[in-house]
């Protein structure tokens, strides 16, 4: 049973915590599937990677409103689906190879396989290679291995073949027809990716929105333009999944009543969850919430001494730059236990790289109005702007909320073109303190540029004074 001073479980952004002052340590790494994790395997670099020729292809149907007159000749699938994989590929094969290979890792040893807990601080892995098992021992461990996507007990899912966002990026021909289980932000994404492609899309939601975790407006805004773009079924119960010579098939009840979809191809995408089952925490001590993300304190500790939990895992914001600052927090505090330092999750932003892409930090106005939180709110839209005006952008806009009394940002909703990078200034001023009108007038804003859609939004903040 060998034993380590340290061990990680996953390599997404618990790999990046080893670097050459970890070099007198005996350490090992444990990886059940690809290394590199979910954001660049199945995740956000791939998904992007599909999502900016998709933004290309569906640019002839508004090139013909500025007249221009544009036409899509034709769609490689084969072709992005290969550029896409042959990078990231590579990638999680050299990051592999680095590891298990490399001089610098000498004192890292590499096990390929499904690992769980059997006791305290004891972890067994069972190889993949089939040549049984090994059971470790740590110091300090690291658990940083991520989720999974889940699926629907839906009678008749199994047997019909599906797909998640785990395996339908690499499909061999884009299908005709494609119906998408889910509502939320992976929905939202390929939904985008299929249309765009010329690929008929019927997207399924329990809900009477898309992404209704957004600031209401807009979910409402963002639901609208997809129901002008696809098959958009709100408020429906999937009672069963079956094959038809037509393809794959879902029975739904609605308002309506009874109703079925057909398609070539089912994406299942109704959310992920923490892979604490798999690693069976429960059995060295380790506390999960209902969701399945392991609890941690401030400082990313689990209720085990010594053993800490970042990403996916113990994150129910379940983003890659979360885990990232995490994975700075963990690293600090395994190298200097004597001066730790703790997360920051006070402003943690998100975007959906849809069409219009989306963006938000901080609160919505449904969770001000729930936590008796005192708000003033501003919207600002595309079209008001000089900038919004060159595009013809008449669905886009900002909304912002701020504290009236000191005029702070609470949160910032932005739906429209380029609206993750409109929304990083927002960040910095809710992180570094900067109130609404020492951002809007404490500057110069370029004109006529896109920004002009936050400096509009902060001036027309009703604040107190």
């Amino acid at each position: 049973m060998p034993h380590y001073d340290l061990v990680i479980v996953g390599t997404g952004s618990g790999n990046s915590i080893l670097d050459h002052r970890f070099a007198d340590r005996k350490v090992a790494i444990v990886e059940k599937g690809v290394f590199g994790g979910t954001c660049l395997n199945v995740g956000c670099i791939p998904t992007k990677m599909f999502v900016h020729p998709a933004d290309l292809a569906a640019t002839p149907e508004r090139a013909g409103e500025l007249g221009v007159d544009l036409a899509l000749r034709d769609v490689r699938w084969r072709e992005i689906r290969d550029r896409v994989f042959g990078r990231i590929d590579s990638i999680a094969d050299g990051g592999r190879r680095y590891r298990a290979e490399h001089e610098d890792n000498a004192h890292v040893t590499v096990y390929e396989g499904e690992a769980r807990f059997t006791g305290r601080k004891e972890l067994t892995v069972r190889l993949g290679d089939g040549s049984g098992e090994e059971t470790l021992t740590a110091e300090e461990f690291v658990l940083a291995a991520g989720g999974r996507a889940t699926v629907p007990d839906i009678p008749g899912l199994a047997e019909v073949g599906y797909h998640t966002s785990d395996t339908v990026m690499r499909i061999d021909e884009l299908p005709r027809r494609a119906v998408i289980l889910g509502s939320g932000f992976v929905s939202a994404e390929f939904a985008h990716v299929f249309a765009s492609f010329g690929v008929e899309v019927t997207v399924v939601a329990r809900s009477g929105a898309l992404l209704r975790g957004e600031d209401d407006d807009v979910s409402r805004r963002f639901t609208d333009l997809a129901a002008r773009r696809y098959d958009v079924r709100l408020d429906r119960r999937t009672v069963r999944a079956r094959r038809t010579r037509g393809g794959i098939a879902l029975d739904l009840e609605g308002p309506g009543g009874e109703e079925t979809v057909e398609g070539d191809l089912l994406l299942v995408a109704t959310g992920r969850r923490p892979n604490s089952d798999l690693l069976d925490v429960a059995a060295t001590g380790i506390a999960t919430l209902p969701s399945g993300h392991v609890v941690v304190d401030s400082r990313q500790r689990t209720g085990v001494d010594g053993v800490y939990a970042l990403g996916d895992l113990s994150s129910p914001h379940e983003l890659k730059h979360v885990a990232n600052h995490e994975t700075r927090v963990v690293q600090h505090n395994l190298l200097h236990p004597d001066d730790p330092i703790e997360s920051d999750h006070r402003f943690v932003p998100h975007a959906v790289f849809t069409a219009p892409q989306i963006a938000s930090v901080g609160i919505t106005e449904r969770d001000a109005a729930a936590r008796g939180v005192r708000y003033v709110t501003a919207t600002q839209e595309y079209g008001g702007i000089a900038y919004g005006w060159a595009m013809e952008d008449t669905t886009g806009f900002a909304k912002l909320l701020a504290d009236p009394a000191t005029g702070h940002l609470l949160g910032a909703h932005i739906i429209g073109p380029q609206a993750p990078t409109l929304l990083q200034p927002l960040i910095q001023a809710m992180s570094f303190g900067l109130d609404a009108r020492s951002m809007a007038r404490g500057q110069y804003w370029i004109h006529p540029a896109m920004p002009e859609l936050v400096e509009n939004a902060l001036l027309a903040l009703p604040l107190d004074g």
